[in-house]
């Protein structure tokens, strides 16, 4: 396992957003990607985590179960209306457990840049990198 420390990033892509985790582990890429899904709507920094809520996902393959995690925070996001700031996420196989901090959207605190209704992921990408970090990336259309 790779001891570098993991972070979260966007990248250009059209007109779109690109999301990218990358941690010493895959389930680790899975929690920076999701961090990186919250930037996408508000800055994480300004969300507290001050609720949880549980997810559980399953999936043929780890591009899938990234799709199936990213949709099940887009979902809560757009129906719950909250926002999200700390992940502890655990993959075993092809299934992933998580627990997700954070309060619902106040938007007299927040300023989000989207309105929360939905998006679509898509060019989903999660690999072992050349130095042992796992990557986990996607493209967001919101």
């Amino acid at each position: 396992m790779n001891d570098s420390p993991a972070r979260w990033e966007h990248f250009s892509h059209g007109a779109d957003i690109g999301v990218r985790g990358i941690g010493p582990g895959v389930a680790s890429a899975f929690e920076q990607a999701a961090v990186a899904l919250t930037a996408v709507i508000c800055n994480p920094d300004a969300v507290k985590p001050l609720k949880s809520r549980a997810f559980e996902c399953a999936a043929p393959d780890y591009e899938m179960l990234l799709v199936d995690w990213l949709n099940a925070l887009v979902y809560s996001m757009a129906t719950e209306h909250m926002l999200f700031s700390e992940f502890e996420v655990r993959v075993t196989g092809t299934r992933l457990h998580a627990l997700a901090r954070g309060e619902d959207l106040n938007l007299a605190r927040h300023q989000p840049a989207v309105e929360i209704k939905g998006a679509t992921l898509t060019e989903l990408s999660v690999q072992e990198r050349e130095d042992g970090s796992w990557l986990a990336q996607c493209v967001v259309d919101v």
